[in-house]
């Protein structure tokens, strides 16, 4: 998620809204489609506002609520799908999200400050970290390099969260150093999209304020900016890798920039720009069988009726 606070006039709205908006945990919320027809378009459910995605190999896609921080799980084979962790307490968030090696949802719980642990086979939530307290804003979170790595808007760190089966070790904040573009904080988004180099060694980390990529070494927090050759970052918000090509999801551009990557990821060169006109303030993206699953948050709609409905959308690589 990314853009100044005038475009984000929808957390107050987050926050007054609660855990109202969803039914309950285990509610049907899609209906199976024909074998063989696989949907290209998926609604998400009324008055859930998403924000994030994360895809199993076996293609269930799972997406977080700005809303009241619920998450939906959906077979992007089928689009059948149902809330698979109800409402949290009010005001709280599902923003970035991703599985790890365990069976587990890591997700950046936006302005609590939180990261949850959340098992993806029940919708248990295993764990509850205070990554920061004050201003914050837990945007965006990549497995690899050693643990889970989260971005906070509002805020030059990296929240780190270990590896391992356990869920009791906390994280600890990297700050982030050398060429990095601090933040005004509270006032613009900084650090936003996060993901691993295609050789796996370092952080890349999309800065909105600078409208800039960066290279984060993720023992040190060091950043160096990525030149490119050609395209844009600006509003920038998630990333994909994807061998040696990286996707930008532009929010407010309405489009995703693809990018070929050197393996360090020193280097950017722009290869083409994605957009389509179902893309209503795309957010977050990932890859799954050959295809693009890029996430609608549609910051401009009415949140704050119960029956606004985003998607899911599918494109060609």
């Amino acid at each position: 998620m990314t853009g100044p606070l005038g475009r984000r006039s929808f957390l107050g709205a987050a926050a007054a809204l609660g855990g109202a908006a969803l039914v309950g945990p285990l509610a049907p919320l899609a209906q199976a489609r024909p074998a063989g027809s696989r949907p290209e378009t998926l609604p998400t459910p009324p008055g859930f506002q998403p924000e994030g995605i994360a895809v199993s190999p076996g293609g269930l896609a799972y997406t977080g609520s700005l809303i009241d921080g619920s998450i939906y799980r959906v077979d992007l084979a089928t689009g059948a799908g149902r809330i698979l962790t109800g409402g949290q307490a009010p005001g709280t968030m599902s923003v970035g999200l991703k599985l790890d090696g365990h069976g587990r949802l890591l997700v950046a719980g936006g302005t609590s400050g939180q990261i949850r642990v959340v098992h993806a086979g029940d919708g248990r939530v295993l764990a509850t970290h205070q990554a920061a307290t004050g201003t914050a804003f837990v945007n965006d979170v990549v497995v690899g390099c050693g643990g889970a790595w989260f971005t906070d808007s509002f805020n030059d760190v990296l929240y780190f969260l270990p590896d391992g089966p356990g869920t009791g070790q906390g994280p600890r904040a990297v700050a982030l150093v050398g060429e990095w573009v601090p933040t005004p904080g509270g006032q613009v988004f900084g650090s936003n999209g996060i993901e691993r180099t295609p050789d796996g060694r370092a952080l890349l980390v999309v800065n909105d304020h600078a409208q800039a990529l960066f290279r984060v070494d993720p023992r040190t927090g060091a950043a160096a900016g990525v030149p490119l050759d050609g395209g844009s970052v600006g509003n920038g918000d998630g990333l994909v890798v994807h061998g040696r090509t990286l996707y930008v999801v532009r929010n407010w551009s309405y489009a995703v920039d693809v990018f070929t990557l050197s393996a360090d990821g020193r280097r950017a060169r722009f290869v083409k720009q994605i957009t389509d006109p179902r893309f209503d303030e795309p957010t977050t993206a990932a890859v799954h069988g050959g295809r693009l699953y890029v996430v609608n948050a549609a910051f401009d709609s009415d949140w704050s009726d119960p029956a606004t409905v985003s998607t899911i959308v599918s494109c060609p690589l």
